[in-house]
């Protein structure tokens, strides 16, 4: 089949305007993706210790299957007590490292002998399960120095958070990724 010059002219033009035009959308089309992800990495999903009240909901909420949210202790805040609040059951029978007299059901928390009469509360991460049982044990009689963040090294920083969505303080917030955690300070 021939075709006139001019119609295999047009032809070509228009291959070639098409091609051009659907580059140029590809292009714009991955730079408006490039910038929205960009974006979305500039805010973070973070818990403000000072609202948390410890409700359990970060444990069950994540949409992962092991919360992103985990215990932190500031150390310069605690007052290395024997009887922790945070670490002991209520009203325990005894100061004793016994699963039984443990407030953490997990064990996530390690007490260690400093001196007559202090002890050191570190967590062990791997184990922590973010139920907040530990902030309301050391809110409670203790000087707060147990509270929960959310880890970015596991959290998603899905669109919403869906502990945001039921937790019921509005402790959930955005901050900025430069400066991701809310720390809790001595005298804030």
């Amino acid at each position: 089949m021939n075709h006139p010059p001019s119609e295999l002219l047009s032809r070509r033009r228009f291959l070639k305007d098409g091609l051009w035009t659907v580059s140029l959308g590809a292009a714009g089309a991955a730079a408006a993706a490039l910038a929205s992800r960009s974006r979305a990495k500039e805010w973070v999903w973070q818990i403000d210790p000072y609202k948390c009240i410890g409700c359990g909901r970060c444990a069950t909420h994540c949409v992962l299957s092991e919360s992103a949210v985990k215990c932190v202790h500031a150390f310069e805040m605690c007052g290395y007590c024997d009887l922790c609040t945070g670490y002991f059951s209520p009203d325990p029978k005894a100061l004793q490292t016994g699963a039984e007299h443990q407030l953490c059901p997990t064990g996530a928390i390690r007490r260690r002998f400093i001196e007559e009469p202090y002890f050191e509360f570190t967590i062990d991460e791997s184990r922590c399960i973010g139920c907040g049982k530990c902030v309301v044990g050391c809110a409670a009689f203790g000087n707060g120095s147990l509270f929960l963040q959310i880890r970015h090294d596991r959290c998603l920083n899905c669109n919403e958070c869906a502990i945001g969505r039921v937790c019921p303080s509005g402790a959930i917030v955005r901050v900025p990724a430069s400066a991701p955690y809310l720390l809790k300070v001595r005298n804030p």
